[in-house]
C-alpha cells in the first residue's frame, strides 16, 4: 500500500470535523492519515481521538503561527469556523462573529498555502444577500448581513483565491442532527397530547443532511482531486414541512403534525438569533428552487455512496430526540 497522505483536520471535536475524522479513520481504502486539530489536546473528547488513531496537535485559528505549523506536511486541510462558538465578553466588544469568521479564514488560507497543502476543502455557504423577494423588509444584521453565518462564509470565498489556494468550496444545509441538539425544534407535544411540528418553512422543501455524511462526502472530495477549483453544494433530502412530520410520525409511531410558522412569527420569538435563523428559512423558501436545484443528490451520492435520505438517519436516532 502506497504511503497514506495527511489530512489535517480544523475543529477535529466538532460536528463538522469529527465526521470527517470517523470518515478516515473507518474508510476501507485508508489513503490517508488524520492529523486533528483542537484547542485542547488533551481535553476527554481530543484523547478519545487519540484512542481511535489519529494524531491530535493543538492549534486555534486565532493563532497564525500554529496553525501553519499544525498544516505542515499535510496533503490536506479541512477549514470550518464556527459562527456560533462561544467567546469572551471583550472579544464580543471588539469584533463581530462575521469579522471573527472572517479573520479566521485569512489565517486558514494563508497557512494553507506558505504550508504548501494541496487540497483544501472549505466549509462555506451561500450569500443570501439580494436572494429575498423584497431584500429590504428583511432585518439587516451586524451592519451589511442577512443571515451572518452564511454570508460572512460566502465572503470568505475570496480569501482563499486571493491567497491561490487549491480549494474545493463545500457548501452545506440545514443538519438533521439540530432536531437532536436543540429540545423544541423537532416535535413538541400540545397540551391536547399531539405532537406538533412547527417549523418557518411554508410549504416549501428545505435541504437537509446528517452531519456525518458531510465529513463522508468531504472525505470523498479529498479523493477527487479534479473538484479543485470546484463548489459542491451538498444535501442527504429535500422535504417539505409536512414531509418531515411524515417521517417523524413513522419513525415515533404516532402522528406528527406540521404547523408552519410565519418568519415575522419566529423572528419575533426572542431567543438568541431568532432573527438570524427567521432570515435564514425566509431564504430557505424564497431562494428554493435554486437552493435545492444546486444540491443534486444524486451527483452527492456519487462522491458519498453512503449518503443517507432523513428517513435513513432518523431510523438511527429517533430515540434520541427530545419530545418537547
Amino acid at each position: 500500500m502506497s504511503e497514506q497522505k495527511r489530512i489535517a483536520v480544523v475543529g477535529a471535536t466538532g460536528s463538522q470535523g469529527g465526521g470527517l475524522l470517523r470518515a478516515i479513520l473507518s474508510d476501507d481504502e485508508q489513503r490517508f492519515t488524520p492529523r486533528a486539530l483542537t484547542r485542547n489536546a488533551h481535553s476527554a473528547s481530543a484523547q478519545g481521538l487519540v484512542k481511535a488513531g489519529a494524531e491530535v496537535v493543538e492549534a486555534d485559528l486565532e493563532d497564525e503561527a500554529g496553525i501553519r505549523k499544525a498544516f505542515d506536511g499535510a496533503y490536506g486541510a479541512y477549514v470550518v469556523t464556527n459562527y456560533f462558538a462561544q467567546r469572551t465578553p471583550e472579544d464580543y466588544g471588539r469584533r463581530t462573529s462575521a469579522e471573527m469568521e472572517l479573520q479566521q479564514a485569512e489565517i486558514a488560507a494563508k497557512a494553507a498555502k506558505d504550508a504548501g497543502v494541496a487540497h483544501v476543502i472549505w466549509s462555506t455557504l451561500e450569500d443570501t444577500r439580494g436572494r429575498f423577494v423584497d431584500d429590504e423588509k428583511v432585518p439587516t444584521l451586524d451592519g451589511r448581513y442577512k443571515v451572518p453565518h452564511f454570508d460572512a462564509k460566502a465572503e470568505a470565498d475570496e480569501i482563499f483565491v486571493r491567497h491561490g489556494v487549491p480549494t474545493t468550496f463545500l457548501r452545506t444545509t440545514f443538519f438533521f442532527d439540530n432536531f437532536v441538539m436543540f429540545p423544541g425544534f423537532g416535535p413538541v407535544r400540545i397540551p391536547s397530547g399531539e405532537l406538533l411540528l412547527t417549523l418557518p418553512m411554508g410549504d416549501q422543501p428545505v435541504a437537509g443532511i446528517a452531519v456525518d455524511d458531510i465529513g463522508k462526502t468531504a472525505l470523498g472530495i479529498f479523493k477527487r482531486p479534479d473538484l479543485v477549483g470546484k463548489t459542491v453544494s451538498i444535501a442527504g433530502d429535500h422535504l417539505t414541512g409536512e414531509q418531515y412530520a411524515a417521517a417523524f410520525s413513522d419513525a415515533l409511531g404516532e402522528m406528527v403534525a406540521y404547523q408552519p410558522m410565519s418568519w415575522d412569527g419566529y423572528r419575533a420569538l426572542g431567543f438568541p438569533g431568532a432573527v438570524e435563523f427567521g432570515n435564514m428559512f425566509q431564504y430557505y423558501a424564497e431562494d428554493a428552487e435554486q437552493f435545492i436545484g444546486d444540491r443534486d443528490l444524486t451527483a452527492v451520492r456519487e462522491i458519498n455512496p453512503e449518503l443517507q435520505s432523513f428517513r435513513d438517519w432518523l431510523a438511527l436516532h429517533k430515540d434520541q430526540i427530545p419530545i418537547g
